[in-house]
């Protein structure tokens, strides 16, 4: 009986020869469409958690008074990152810092630490000067310093009077109200420790108080750059002393009972001790670009980094008033697209490819937090980023309207830019138009300029409010920022094929 079916199922095989493989190949086209039909239901399924009212709720968190504006760097940033960490924690991405979640870098920020600063004299009572008031210091020869040595008094500080050996002391002269670059010369030569300037018997420009009158607001509002190397390393310190103040200090030359005609050279009875203190580690402070890793599931695919960018900062508190602009289009819009993308990935689950979320800070004040980062790259692993797809203000103006850059017009266009063209008639945008004219104005650029990937990046425009304290959480569209939201989903489904176009 046996051989009879074996048999059997020979003369099938020979009559119906390609029938076998036929049968495979039928079972894996099943298999392809399971694998798409649950594609298909896990983005959906991600697409359906972007919900408005959980971007409204994160926009007037991260737009509210109380995070005062989020300026690089403030206390209200520091509660926007850590926000922005717990919800990663929270959702299960993987850190996406050597450290954790949080990405530092330094910017030289030349602040005066003002409880830490202090000038005095030995002189006794009355020893201690007060910043603003006695003494005052000019922004642009700031630099952290620390002495105590004697004074020498030095005339005008000119070259007919000038001490020549002034090594590790002071130099107090006679301020004339003329050019100082010269004076500042001399004792510098004469390697002067600094240089203590007041009014002298000739000197009739403006009182100190107003003519240094805008100098501790420049020196309380100093605003971070990118770090330099000399730091003002080597620069003598200047201070202008008010008359009380060089009185106080030298009462035999200035005053009622001065000498009329003082020697220069003339060593003084008081000592003058003084520090100046810069914010942070000697004007260095550590900014904060925060980071979720989503590791992809396929062996082969997973070291390709899709990073998707927003800037979380804003400009703190600003103008005459000193109003907090809360920044709730720039860029709280783009900071929520990124954690309702964050909330569709759990929902969805891994890719193919990872995905890093990267809200960087410092863009308004030149785009540091992208630079530090792409000049000095890292992500978890073997990983490498293939592109980056930046997000800023997109969550006001009319609610089709939706830009992109970099258009056909540049040569950068690339396929990033044309599956988003492709994909945004399904969330109500029918066309991107060009915002190339931002080609260099956010973080996208840097991620172009120094790590060489394509990018791609959707802005909605700037508006009435833009920079303004009005830019308030009430003026958001939030279905708007819901449905740049969801393209930005479908766009991360639509880069997991074997093989990127971009």
């Amino acid at each position: 009986m046996r051989r009879t079916f074996a048999l059997l199922a020979l003369s099938l095989v020979a009559l119906f020869p390609a029938s076998s493989s036929a049968l495979a190949r039928s079972g894996a086209a099943t298999d392809a469409a399971a694998r798409k039909a649950a594609a298909t239901g896990k983005l959906d399924a991600a697409l359906d958690s972007i919900r408005l009212e959980n971007i409204k709720a994160d926009i007037f968190f991260i737009a509210s008074d109380e995070l005062e504006g989020r300026d690089t760097p403030s206390p209200g940033q520091r509660i926007a990152a850590r926000f922005l960490r717990a919800r990663l924690e929270r959702l299960g991405f993987a850190p996406g810092a050597p450290d954790g979640y949080i990405y530092e870098y330094p910017l030289y920020l030349p602040r005066l630490d003002e409880a830490k600063t202090y000038a005095r004299t030995s002189l006794r009572p009355a020893g201690e000067f007060t910043l603003g008031v006695d003494y005052f210091i000019q922004s642009r020869s700031l630099a952290a310093f620390e002495g105590n040595a004697a004074v020498v008094f030095c005339g005008s500080g000119r070259e007919k009077d000038a001490p020549k050996d002034l090594k590790g002391k002071w130099a107090l002269c006679f301020d004339d109200g003329k050019t100082f670059s010269d004076v500042l010369k001399n004792l510098t030569e004469a390697g002067a420790l600094g240089v203590l300037m007041a009014p002298g018997p000739g000197y009739d420009d403006k009182p100190y108080s107003e003519r240094f009158g805008d100098e501790l607001r420049r020196l309380r509002a100093a605003d971070v750059s990118w770090p330099r190397e000399d730091k003002r390393e080597g620069v003598l310190p200047v201070l202008w002393l008010a008359p009380s103040a060089a009185e106080r200090l030298a009462p035999e030359l200035f005053g009622d009972n001065a000498k009329r005609n003082p020697k220069p050279g003339t060593e003084l009875a008081a000592s003058f001790a003084h520090a100046r203190v810069l914010s942070g580690d000697n004007g260095t402070v550590l900014c904060e670009n925060v980071c979720g890793f989503w590791p992809g599931s396929d062996p082969a695919l997973r070291d390709e980094v899709i990073v998707l960018s927003a800037h979380y900062d804003h400009v703190g508190w600003r103008g005459q008033k000193r109003e907090i602009h809360n920044g709730a289009d720039d860029n709280g819009s783009g900071t929520t697209t990124l954690l309702a993308v964050a909330e569709a990935l759990a929902t969805h689950g891994p890719l193919r490819r990872s995905v890093m979320l990267m809200w960087v800070s410092g863009e308004e004040k030149g785009l540091f937090g992208s630079k530090a980062w792409t000049e000095k790259p890292w992500l978890p692993g073997q990983g490498r980023a293939v592109c980056n797809l930046n997000i800023d203000m997109v969550g006001r103006n009319a609610p089709e309207k939706l830009m992109i850059t970099p258009t056909a017009k540049r040569a950068e266009y690339n396929g990033l830019v044309k599956l988003a063209e492709d994909l945004a008639p399904l969330e109500g945008f029918p066309k991107l138009e060009s915002c190339d004219t931002y080609w260099d104005r956010s973080d996208h650029a840097n991620f172009a300029r120094n790590l060489k990937i394509p990018v791609a990046f959707l802005f909605s425009d700037v508006h009435q409010d833009y920079h303004k304290p009005t830019d308030d959480p009430d003026k958001i569209d939030y279905d708007k920022v819901r449905r740049v939201s969801r393209l930005v989903v479908r766009m991360l489904n639509g880069l997991q094929e074997d093989k990127l176009k971009l």
